[in-house]
C-alpha cells in the first residue's frame, strides 16, 4: 500500500470539520473522564473505548467509505488491520451495506478476530510481513476500495477527537495521543492547531515499537521490523512505520514524542480498572500511562485520548490478578 509522500497540508482544518458534520448522525460525542487518582488536578481521559466499535477507528473508517459512498465508488472494501481498524471497517460496511474483508495477522487477539466475523466480515489471516500484499491482491482481484489506516479522509475522520476536545474543555495544556500509523495523532494536531490555541500535542507509542519516536528524532520517516514492533503488548501499535500521509502532518504539527514501558503500559491498564471502573486494552493505555507521568510537570489541563477498549476478558482479568 505504497503512497507518494503527502505535503504536510494533505489534511487541513475544513476536512476535519467536514468529517465531524458527516459523522454527528452516527456516532456518538465521546465524554471526557476526570481521572479520581489524580486529585484536585484536572487530568482528563477522552474515553474513546465508548465509541459503538470500541474504539475511535471508526471515526476515520467509516467518513472515508461514507465519502466514498457518496461517490458511488464502493463496492465493497478489504482493509488490514490487527482488529480495531478492522472492526470499524466491518461495521462501516453494515451501515453502507457492502461487503467488508479484512487481512488480520496471525497474532490478532481473538477477541478482536471474533468482533470482526460477528460483523460479517471475511476474515483472512496472514503472517505479519505480508499484510498489504494479500489486501492489494484481494483488491485487485475482486475490485474493492482498500481502505488504509493513513488515507487522508481517514486522518480527517481521526481529527474530529480534536474538536470534541477543545468543545470540552478549552484550557488543556497538553494533549496525549497513542501513536501506530499516526492517523490520530496527524488528525488531531490539525484540530487543535487549526483552531489556533496553544494545546501541546504529544504521540505516545511503546518503547519496544518506537519507530515514530524515532522518525520524529532523525527528522525523516524511519521504520522499524515486524520482529521488533510486535515484541509489545500493545497489539494495535505493532506497526513498522508511520504512514506516509501522517507523517509530514505529525512532523510539523506534533509538539513531542515520548515512549513507555511495557511496565507503565501495564500499569495503566491496571490504574484505569481498579481505581476509574474502565476496561483499556494496552494500545488504549499508552497515551494515560504517558499523561500520569508527565503531569508534574504540565501547567493546567491535561488529556489523554483512552483509545480503545477491545480487550480479552481473560488477559484482562489475568492482569489484574497477576500482583
Amino acid at each position: 500500500m505504497e503512497a507518494p509522500l503527502a505535503a504536510a497540508d494533505v489534511v487541513v482544518l475544513d476536512d476535519v470539520i467536514e468529517a465531524a458534520e458527516r459523522l454527528e448522525p452516527h456516532l456518538p460525542r465521546t465524554p471526557l473522564h476526570r481521572l479520581r487518582t489524580a486529585g484536585n488536578r484536572p487530568v482528563w481521559l477522552k474515553a474513546e473505548h465508548g465509541q459503538p466499535t470500541g474504539s475511535f477507528k471508526i471515526r476515520g473508517a467509516l467518513f472515508a467509505m461514507l465519502k466514498l459512498h457518496d461517490a458511488r465508488a464502493l463496492p465493497g472494501v478489504v482493509a488490514t488491520s490487527s482488529g480495531n481498524h478492522g472492526r470499524a471497517v466491518a461495521h462501516s460496511a453494515t451501515i453502507l451495506k457492502v461487503a467488508a474483508i479484512v487481512v488480520v495477522p496471525h497474532s490478532a487477539p481473538q477477541v478482536k478476530v471474533d468482533a470482526l466475523r460477528a460483523l460479517g466480515a471475511e476474515v483472512v489471516v496472514t503472517d505479519p510481513d505480508s499484510l498489504d500484499a494479500v489486501a492489494v491482491d484481494i483488491r485487485d482481484r475482486h475490485g474493492l476500495a482498500l481502505i488504509g489506516c493513513d488515507l487522508p479522509d481517514v486522518i480527517a475522520g481521526q481529527g474530529t477527537v480534536g474538536l470534541e476536545l477543545v468543545a470540552q474543555c478549552r484550557e488543556l495544556s497538553t494533549v496525549y495521543l497513542p501513536t501506530g500509523t499516526g492517523s490520530l495523532l496527524a488528525g488531531t494536531a490539525v484540530a487543535l492547531k487549526g483552531l489556533g490555541g496553544t494545546t501541546r500535542v504529544i504521540g505516545v507509542e511503546p518503547e519496544l515499537a518506537a519507530d515514530a519516536c524515532e522518525s520524529f528524532r532523525r527528522g525523516e520517516l524511519t521504520a522499524w521490523p515486524v520482529a521488533d514492533t510486535y515484541r509489545t503488548v500493545a497489539d494495535g501499535l505493532r506497526v513498522p512505520s508511520l504512514g506516509h500521509y501522517a507523517w509530514p502532518l505529525v512532523r510539523r504539527l506534533a509538539d513531542a514524542m515520548e515512549t513507555v514501558s511495557e511496565t507503565e503500559i501495564t500499569r495503566a491498564v491496571r490504574l484505569l480498572a481498579e481505581s476509574e471502573g474502565i476496561v483499556a486494552e494496552p494500545s488504549g493505555a499508552v497515551a494515560c500511562a504517558a499523561m500520569l507521568r508527565g503531569r508534574s510537570r504540565d501547567r493546567g489541563p491535561v488529556a489523554a485520548v483512552m483509545s480503545g477498549g477491545n480487550v480479552s476478558p481473560a488477559w484482562h482479568r489475568s492482569l489484574l490478578d497477576s500482583r
